[in-house]
């Protein structure tokens, strides 16, 4: 592999992993609070590819518009989810919550089954994501470089809420011991929610820019990267932001390299990031920068 050819892989793979560490902090941001795998989590990606979709051609909305719509409602489906699927069962086995949350993806997956029909519609690109950029031999597609840019801004923006505001030592401090949390006098239900506003926030926006760097839209859309991101949760070790970061980028440029170095497997990347996670599991449970954490009820 020459150098260019290095160059154009690398940024490939940076922004396919930026876009799992956007979707995978709402993994770990949940986890971290309450112990609970939401796998509805990924189906939110679809329902703001497709409210975005019916925004510009039902509605005629200019994208800023659309965008903004689809991410707002996007987050307001995490909290309703949360209360509505999650809440009444918090203090329920774990199991029961587990079921719950698996049920809330069928259920988003075939409501947009029912809603928008089976096929498959093309997601137009804003003219400001579409074209390259060209350095030399170098051919680079804008919104590869765009998407890590997103991503950071959102990024920087998760980290300032979470680590330089009263909320985010609440969900910090939520994180590390509920019980007690409760009883200094903190809304728990209402940082709880939050957590599930902000992560579905990300969701939102992660789904806009798959839908853009993927442009087609369906029902099942956000099985497959809510699984990868998952994934990249668990290597960077799920309740850890950074750890879901450096997990998410991680795994893109291991797929990406591994379809460039060898292509003959290029069938076989998904099988990769799979056979990763049972590796983590086995050899590191609680990932690169994960600690163990209690499991205490909530």
């Amino acid at each position: 592999m020459d150098l260019l050819t290095f160059l154009q892989q690398l940024i490939n793979g940076l922004s396919l992993g930026s876009l799992y560490a956007l979707i995978a902090i709402g993994y770990t941001l949940v986890y971290g609070i309450l112990r609970l795998i939401n796998f509805a989590h990924g189906d939110l990606l679809m329902v703001a590819a497709y409210v975005a979709v019916m925004g510009v051609g039902l509605f005629a909305w200019p994208w800023p518009a659309a965008f903004g719509l689809a991410v707002g409602l996007t987050g307001l489906m995490g909290v309703l989810l949360e209360r509505g699927a999650y809440r009444p069962l918090r203090r329920a086995p774990r199991i029961s919550l587990l079921i719950s949350a698996i049920a809330a993806s069928f259920l988003l997956e075939n409501l947009a089954l029912v809603i928008a029909g089976g096929r498959a519609k093309p997601f137009p690109v804003p003219p400001w994501f579409a074209g390259s950029f060209a350095w030399g031999g170098l051919f680079v597609p804008r919104l590869s470089l765009l998407i890590p840019l997103v991503t950071g801004a959102l990024l920087v923006g998760i980290f300032l809420i979470i680590y330089r505001t009263a909320v985010g030592r609440a969900m910090r401090a939520i994180a590390m011991d509920l019980a007690t949390v409760s009883l200094m006098g903190i809304d728990v239900n209402r940082i709880i929610a939050f957590t599930f506003l902000l992560g579905s926030l990300l969701a939102g926006a992660g789904g806009l820019l798959w839908a853009m760097k993927y442009p087609q839209v369906n029902p099942f859309m956000g099985i497959l990267p809510g699984l990868k991101a998952f994934i990249a949760a668990v290597l960077g070790g799920i309740g850890n932001v950074a750890g879901a970061v450096l997990g998410g980028l991680l795994l893109g440029l291991l797929e990406v390299m591994i379809v460039a170095l060898f292509p003959a497997w290029a069938g076989y990347r998904d099988a990769v990031a799979f056979t990763l996670l049972i590796v983590i599991l086995l050899v590191r449970p609680t990932g690169l920068l994960g600690e163990a954490l209690g499991e205490e009820k909530l």
